[in-house]
């Protein structure tokens, strides 16, 4: 399983599947191969669902932005 955790506080956010962690690493720009931190915002959030995001992943990243436009989060293994 993959952890994913608020980068602003290291808040734990949920837990994703690795079939869930390839779908962020294709459809967000990742700065390098390494990468491991996204930044999402609404209209993001809304391609990812529009794409077939699974509907647990976009509940876990619309639950992080709380009353906020976009949220910052990073990945782990767990």
């Amino acid at each position: 399983m993959i952890t994913l955790k608020d980068k602003s506080n290291n808040r734990w956010l949920g837990q994703i599947s690795y079939a869930q962690l390839k779908f962020l690493n294709d459809e967000l720009a990742e700065e390098h191969k390494d990468d491991q931190e996204y930044w999402v915002n609404r209209d993001a959030l809304e391609t990812l669902k529009a794409r077939g995001a699974d509907l647990d992943l976009a509940a876990i990243i619309e639950k992080a932005m709380g009353d906020k436009d976009e949220v910052e989060f990073y990945w782990i293994k767990s």
